[in-house]
């Protein structure tokens, strides 16, 4: 069963993944699981760089746009889906691709998600009503003060991550950040990490062009479309949520969009810095021929 290999591709947004993640399934002559979350969702194309067709046609790729907004769709539910697809393609290949930037969600299928506690659902509403009610701050407070290690380390402007931390603190009476880090899930494949990376002010200005290229392309008239649904959580996306102020005429269409540019930078930042901990990771320029990482890999799966 080991003798699966499954290659998988991060790194901060924009850093050409998708291509690289090509590249390889080509060489291999294998198939894509991506593990970018804001792709998953059918109405967010455009805003969430979502592979061409050309692209998606060189390279067959699973869970691109398989959901709606709509659906309430955990990292749980992925990881479930993803490990079976994976035990699909290993009765015919022995190696597979996995491409993406969602940390957490990459982390669920080469390791499986820490193990929590049931909770109430009633203590998640109750956090919902006070969100709505109050706005994000006072939660924020309340999660500095029953998890101030967890506080430190997430997007505390990520209202559905705090509210996760928080009902768990609530519910079991003890930080959330205890209960991090405590799987060990078997899997029937052996991981090999690749990381690609740039210095900053490039990966900044690749996002800079990257954004300027979206609203070329019609981000704007995308975001319009899911602007009825803005209270959902998937909504809560960098490259929507700074439209909707414009159209809810709080800030100006320029201002609106170097937010975006702003957001995406320090969305990359954090990228870089959850993949930087993972000592597995094996770390390449962005700009590296594909035949020195299938040269590295192929070292990796049948050592000299």
């Amino acid at each position: 069963m080991k003798n699966n290999t499954l290659i998988s591709v991060v790194g901060p947004t924009a850093i050409g993944k998708t291509s690289t993640g090509i590249a390889l399934a080509n060489h291999y002559q294998t198939e894509i699981i991506s593990a970018d979350s804001r792709q998953f969702y059918k109405e967010m194309k455009i805003g969430t760089a979502v592979p061409s067709t050309e692209e998606l046609f060189a390279a067959k790729h699973h869970f691109i746009q398989h959901i709606s907004v709509k659906d309430d769709y955990s990292v749980g539910d992925f990881e479930t889906e993803a490990i079976h697809k994976l035990d699909e393609l290993f009765h015919h290949k022995n190696k597979a691709l996995m491409v993406g930037g969602s940390g957490l969600y990459v982390k669920a299928v080469l390791k499986g998600l820490d193990k929590f506690p049931e909770v109430d659902a009633s203590i998640r509403e109750n956090l919902n009503l006070q969100l709505e009610n109050e706005g994000i701050e006072p939660l924020q407070f309340q999660l500095k003060k029953l998890d101030p290690v967890y506080a430190q380390k997430v997007d505390l402007e990520n209202s559905h991550r705090v509210i996760r931390a928080l009902e768990i603190c609530i519910a079991s009476r003890k930080p959330f950040s205890s209960f991090l880090n405590n799987s060990s899930s078997e899997r029937n494949f052996t991981p090999i990490k690749i990381g690609l990376t740039a210095p900053r002010e490039l990966i900044y200005d690749r996002i800079e062009k990257r954004v300027d290229l979206m609203i070329a392309n019609g981000l704007l008239d995308e975001a319009k479309k899911v602007y009825p649904m803005r209270k959902l959580n998937a909504l809560n996306t960098v490259g929507y949520k700074e439209l909707f102020q414009y159209f809810d005429d709080n800030w100006t269409l320029d201002f609106a969009v170097s937010e975006i540019k702003k957001n995406t930078r320090r969305f990359a930042k954090r990228q870089l810095t959850w993949f930087r901990k993972d000592e597995e990771i094996n770390w390449f320029s962005y700009d590296t021929p594909i035949e020195k990482i299938v040269n590295f890999i192929d070292s990796k799966i049948s050592p000299r």
